[in-house]
């Protein structure tokens, strides 16, 4: 059985917190904090091994500092409120780091989880000695809860997926956002993962059952994320499909890096520890913090593994001809509407079916076209295929099935 500090440790590590971008649902709190205080420095503080390390700090530079002689390592090891009104007055704390950089005030509560595992403390900090009240006290209490709510959200409320533990696309937006704000305009690359085409992925649900699908996603997260590293993130997005983001390079580069991870899990399958052939395909695109949103990111990459796969790749860069023929997909999509509704752009041609041994015409084939106003003549194999599986279909159905009746009644007449 683990000792307490390695279960402490352990349920730490489980929520993804160390070392993890600046959030403001937590900086929000920390500026709350340091203002009902009226202290210039405020921080959610996680006691690590041998580092307090800070998930959120107001009015300090250095992201973690020693964990020896800390008083938020005090706060962990007692899960009780600490408060030092002078640290320069006090006989552990007056040659630590906090003192020796200025430090004088000192007031943290503990973050506890609800197993009671104390994660760390919310602390405010001064330069200044003062006294705390016993009002000030429940105050501090209310902010560590408030932090213990934000970690519970993330973690257990629509931010970790249940199934691999890895965070969703939620998290993934909301990541997205603190690394724009951490580093604005800094150029990173996108890696989307399919380890199995959509479009078999309910085969497999009827053949194999649930069981096996939520046993491939599991041992394909644990796969990734061994290959890519715990440093960085991986996200899951349903089904067999994740994401994670790298340091942007050259596309030729970023294609072995993702055909390597491609091989590892393709390896599963040599290993037999999946029953079943994947053929996994990962799209590659380039972004820019701050200026890509994350629907972009995930529209782009999805956008670079659909023409990955279709082209018999087992990877592939995002590039300007795919955006064009994207652009071109989505204007078709969004006009076809407004073609139903007009009388200018959707039209039947009739190829006529002459029986050989008489010469007389039988019938006709009606044939749909469409003039764009914009792309002019677009060819049903273009357009079909791409509405065939929208709402849209039944009305091209009626308005194809209205023209051709309204045409053979005016032959027959």
């Amino acid at each position: 059985m683990k000792n307490p500090e390695q279960a402490r440790l352990f349920a730490l590590e489980q929520l993804n917190l160390l070392d993890t971008t600046p959030s403001e649902s937590f900086d929000r709190i920390t500026r709350m904090a340091s203002q009902l205080f009226g202290v210039p420095i405020s921080a959610v503080s996680l006691t690590d091994t041998n580092r307090q390390w800070f998930k959120s700090r107001v009015g300090v530079d250095h992201q973690e500092i020693p964990r020896e002689k800390a008083p938020c390592a005090a706060v962990c090891d007692s899960a009780e409120i600490v408060v030092i009104p002078d640290m320069l007055d006090s006989n552990v704390y007056q040659d630590s780091h906090l003192a020796n950089t200025g430090i004088r005030f000192y007031a943290g509560a503990p973050l506890t989880t609800r197993e009671g595992q104390t994660l760390g403390a919310m602390c405010v900090l001064g330069r200044e000695p003062r006294e705390v009240t016993e009002q000030e006290r429940a105050t501090l209490v209310d902010l560590a809860a408030m932090v213990m709510s934000q970690i519970e959200l993330q973690h257990a409320f629509g931010r970790v997926d249940p199934l691999t533990g890895l965070a969703n696309s939620g998290q993934f937006d909301e990541d997205l956002q603190d690394l724009a704000l951490d580093a604005p305009g800094e150029r990173r690359a996108a890696l989307f993962t399919e380890v199995v085409e959509a479009s078999k992925l309910s085969d497999l649900h009827r053949t194999m059952g649930p069981a096996f699908l939520d046993e491939l996603t599991r041992v394909s997260a644990q796969c990734l994320q061994e290959a890519i590293g715990r440093d960085s993130p991986l996200y899951h997005l349903g089904g067999c499909k994740f994401i994670h983001l790298v340091s942007a390079d050259s596309d030729a580069r970023l294609v072995d890096h993702a055909l390597r991870l491609r091989k590892n899990l393709m390896d599963l399958e040599s290993a037999r520890e999946v029953p079943v052939q994947v053929q996994p395909v990962i799209g590659i695109t380039s972004i820019l913090l701050g200026e890509t949103t994350s629907s972009d990111i995930l529209r782009s990459a999805h956008a670079a593994s659909l023409d990955a796969r279709q082209m018999g790749k087992g990877a592939g860069a995002f590039s300007s001809a795919l955006e064009e023929r994207f652009q071109r997909r989505s204007m078709l999509l969004s006009d076809i509407g407004r073609a139903l509704d007009g009388d200018d752009e959707l039209y039947l041609v009739f190829q006529p079916r002459v029986s050989v041994a008489t010469g007389f015409c039988q019938g006709a084939e009606a044939l749909l076209r469409w003039r764009h106003p914009v792309l002019g003549e677009v060819s049903p194999a273009e357009f079909i295929p791409l509405i065939e599986n929208t709402p849209m279909a039944r009305s091209l159905t009626a308005w194809v099935v209205c023209r051709a009746i309204h045409q053979a009644a005016l032959w027959h007449r």
